[in-house]
């Protein structure tokens, strides 16, 4: 009985220990996920927030953030450690556990059955034996009476033969229950035998073989918590080696080259400082008369003849302007068109803001084609729409479109003025005022102005780039040219107006709705037709504004709409 209790002590301790064991576990397994998310939380908040475009492109950066990639798929393998742990480890622990209780209660009920079996038998044969001797007493009594009367001389005979039934009765009783405890004895002797020889040492052996398995299990899920992690080393080791690569990846030559391609100013250093000579008025002897060649050249200079200076003003001024390359640089104010900005860097972001425009000029225009394909549909399937219901939409789409062309040909212009002045820095002019290009550099909504395709003259710096209608340069000196030919160019056709159009710029016409003008010359792609009023005022108006009819010698007309 007592080794019964100290092996159901024993059994109950094991159990908490294996569950001590898994709460560990568990506790392992939420510091390795607070963990992993801890170092997610981290790359998020290092990582940048900004487009790819505008990410700093210096490989210090770019290795930075491949460091973070790494430590991203890092974390990962942190997760699935925990996984394998909660898994493997934990839920293995927990299942084993709840079936180990199963067990250890089944077998403690085997040996308490087994118990109260041979607890059993030691009653009957425990009341078996009282009944025996209690017969025995009862017997010796008689036997007593018997012998007492037998030897009485008054007593009568009756009496006698009485007391010797009663003798020979008890003594027979006696007998009976002797034998019957005598085989309720060896019927206990035999249960007892088999309880501690063979039911009790064979729950015995059952509860040490689920301890034994018990103790196996964690063994084996020692290992498991091992292996958790062994299993991530070689992944982990490859997110090191990235990390490692990235360090090498870091390129001190590099990333200086976009430091001086991103703040390239275009600007030249300041040129010498003159000499002033302010001796001329004193009188020469021939013995300092030499002080006079020394500024000669620099004389000539501030004559103004050509110098190395493009700025006609003392140099002085233009060294302030250029001294902040060197110290704190003022703060200007940001302008459309980026002149706060040097040179360089201004070309870059009107380039930028070109290229932005062309783009959201390619969606209109595919809005007004899907919009123009929806109203030749139900132009001819009436019941599927109205026409009529598309055209303020239509009409939109088109205002659009040459809101962005002027805003796409105002940018070019700045850009082309940029390009022209960065060309000509080789060849520097002294006059401040020649801000505009010659004829040579314009750009006209049209590479040709004459009738005949064979003679068309392309403009020399004419930019490539997307058919598009861009209103004429606000330069006025560069349309005098066109409109000052001898011989007034042939009608070869003539339009009607759809829309108004206000003509603001140099070179188009104003143009009322429902107005009918002579075409002059057609649209060459570029998004513009050449007319001609009624009063004979000539200029260019957009092609998408008007709805043309050419005459039958003359060649097709390109239209948009």
């Amino acid at each position: 009985g007592d080794q019964f209790e100290n092996l159901d002590k024993h059994t109950q301790w094991g159990i908490d220990f294996l569950e001590r064991y898994a709460k560990f576990v568990k506790e392992r397994l939420e510091i390795e996920q607070n963990y992993a998310k801890q170092l997610r939380n981290l790359v998020k908040k290092y990582c940048p927030k900004r487009s790819k475009d505008e990410e700093p492109r210096f490989t210090s950066c770019l290795s930075f953030y491949s460091i973070l990639n790494e430590l991203n798929d890092y974390a990962g393998q942190r997760e699935v450690v925990a996984e394998e742990m909660a898994h493997r480890v934990y839920g293995e622990l927990m299942r084993y556990s709840q079936d180990l209780k199963a067990e250890r209660k089944h077998h403690l009920q085997e040996g308490r059955k087994a118990q109260q079996h041979l607890d059993h038998c030691w009653k009957q044969m425990d009341n078996s034996k009282k009944k025996f001797e209690r017969e025995c007493k009862e017997a010796e009594k008689s036997q007593i009476t018997y012998e007492r009367l037998d030897n009485d001389i008054n007593a009568t005979k009756s009496e006698v033969e009485k007391a010797k039934a009663q003798f020979y009765m008890r003594t027979h009783a006696a007998d009976e229950s002797k034998n019957e405890y005598a085989a309720q004895l060896q019927s206990f002797n035999a249960e007892q035998w088999k309880h501690f020889h063979s039911a009790i040492p064979q729950i015995f052996k059952n509860l040490q073989n689920m301890d034994e398995r018990r103790t196996v299990k964690l063994g084996e899920t020692y290992r498991s918590f091992a292996e958790a992690e062994r299993r991530v080393i070689p992944i982990i080791s490859k997110c090191l080696e990235g990390m490692v690569s990235a360090a090498k990846a870091v390129d001190e030559r590099r990333d200086s080259a976009i430091v001086v391609e991103s703040f390239k100013s275009g600007f030249e250093p300041p040129a010498d400082f003159p000499f002033e000579d302010f001796s001329q008025n004193l009188s020469r002897t021939g013995s300092d008369g030499t002080i006079s060649n020394t500024p000669k050249g620099d004389n000539r200079e501030r004559d103004g003849a050509p110098g190395p200076r493009s700025d006609p003003k003392h140099p002085m001024s233009r060294t302030k302007n250029k001294l902040w390359l060197f110290g704190k640089k003022p703060k200007a104010p940001s302008l459309e068109d980026f002149s706060h900005l040097p040179p360089e860097q201004r070309r870059k972001r009107l380039q930028q803001r070109i290229d932005e425009l062309n783009r959201e000029l390619q969606k209109e225009m595919d809005q007004r084609d899907a919009l123009n394909k929806m109203k030749d549909v139900y132009e001819k399937n009436p019941q599927m729409g109205d026409p009529n219901s598309l055209q303020p939409k239509i009409s939109e789409t088109i205002c659009n479109m040459e809101k962005l062309r002027s805003e796409i040909h105002k940018n070019e212009t700045w850009l082309s003025e940029v390009e022209g002045k960065q060309s000509s820095r080789g060849d520097r002019r002294h006059s401040a005022d020649n801000h505009h290009h010659g004829p040579q550099g314009r750009e006209s909504p049209e590479g040709s102005y004459t009738d005949d395709t064979s003679q068309e003259h392309q403009t020399p710096h004419h930019r490539p780039g997307p058919a598009q209608p861009r209103h004429p340069n606000p330069d006025p000196h560069e349309f005098d040219d066109e409109f000052d030919d001898d011989d007034p160019l042939p009608v070869i056709g003539h339009c009607k107006a759809l829309y108004s159009f206000d003509g603001q710029n140099e070179g188009t016409l104003v143009m009322a709705e429902d107005e009918v003008l002579y075409i002059i010359e057609e649209d060459k792609g570029d998004g513009w037709t050449r007319a001609r009023k009624q009063s004979g005022e000539e200029g260019y108006v957009p092609t998408s504004y008007v709805e043309i009819t050419l005459e039958k010698n003359s060649k097709g007309a390109v239209t948009y709409i």
